[in-house]
């Protein structure tokens, strides 16, 4: 008996299925972890055949390395839009507090977003490409732009921009891996509006 053949991959995925494809591929990881995960059950999530989503995303770390960009640039890029630019006018108090309260919601308030950085973390010491593309993202949606924005504002004048761009994500993403990922609200409390004035006093007092 001869076996059915399998499907061809489809040449032009909508957005929608690309959309499917990606969905499917975040359940499949949070579910069983990047290795247990298989291509096969994200195919089918999606409703698309395995060649499909092969011809599309190379193979799974190409597919995990996707759902990192989409995920950064949804939750991050969106920070620094272009129709931001006018935001980014204001005195620089004003910008880097509504800076840190909009990463700080992105951050606290998606339950999936934090379990897919777990995932990424506790999948740093078997896959660091992983994280590397995780990293990358970061850089080209927070870090570079942050930096453009210290080292172009008149009224800072920072000693060192970059340095301090790494220091102001730096502190938010410590402040979200501690109360949220690892539960240490009831441990070490700390209002998040006490944080960010003095993370913004430490930025504007080190202006020449």
């Amino acid at each position: 008996m001869t076996p059915p053949k399998s499907k061809p991959p489809e040449r032009d995925l909508s957005p929608e299925k690309t959309q499917a494809i990606l969905e499917g591929a975040m359940q499949e990881f949070l579910e069983r972890g990047f290795t247990a995960a298989t291509m096969d059950r994200v195919a089918s999530a999606a409703g698309v055949s395995k060649a499909t989503v092969y011809s599309h995303f190379q193979d799974k770390e190409g597919l995990f390395a996707a759902l990192i960009q989409q995920m950064v640039q949804k939750k991050f890029q969106s920070i620094f839009a272009p129709q931001n630019d006018q935001m980014l006018q204001e005195e620089p108090e004003v910008v880097l507090r509504r800076l840190a309260t909009i990463a700080l919601s992105v951050g606290t308030n998606d339950p999936q977003f934090l379990n897919f950085l777990r995932l990424i973390i506790g999948e740093s010491g078997r896959f660091p490409q992983l994280a590397q593309a995780f990293v990358r993202n970061i850089e080209k949606t927070s870090f570079s732009m942050l930096r453009q924005y210290f080292s172009s504002c008149p009224k800072l004048k920072l000693r060192d921009p970059e340095a301090t761009a790494r220091v102001f994500i730096g502190a938010l993403i410590h402040f979200m891996i501690v109360q949220e990922m690892l539960h240490g609200k009831d441990i070490i409390p700390m209002e998040r509006d006490r944080l960010v004035d003095t993370l913004i006093e430490l930025i504007t007092s080190q202006a020449l």
